[in-house]
């Protein structure tokens, strides 16, 4: 299936000039730049839809639109079971060890 099988539930179909090329990755289509300017919503819906296919300027492959990696939302409940886990921090020494190599003398505001 190619990045626009969402047309062909649609009754369009994929240009005369596209091609499939099969290699390492399994079958990848190949349209070209003029196709993918024409069709750049169907094509945009298609990669949202998760196919990748590759864009051609005279014959070269240039671009290679795919799905972005999505990361799911957590809830509340999920953060708030992370910050639980998260290590306590001495705020005493945490403040000790930046005065070594800091100094004490160019503090903004007051030690709480």
């Amino acid at each position: 299936m190619g990045p626009f099988h969402l047309l062909a539930a649609a009754g369009g179909q994929l240009g005369t000039r596209s091609r499939v090329l099969r290699g390492y990755a399994g079958c990848v289509e190949s349209i070209t730049e003029h196709e993918f300017r024409n069709r750049s919503a169907e094509a945009m819906d298609a990669v949202t839809g998760g196919k990748s296919f590759r864009i051609s300027r005279t014959g070269i492959e240039v671009a290679a639109p795919r799905p972005l990696r999505r990361r799911r939302q957590l809830s509340a409940e999920e953060l708030v079971n992370r910050h639980r886990r998260l290590p306590r921090v001495d705020g005493a020494l945490l403040r000790r060890e930046a005065d070594e190599p800091f100094g004490t003398e160019d503090r903004v505001g007051p030690d709480s």
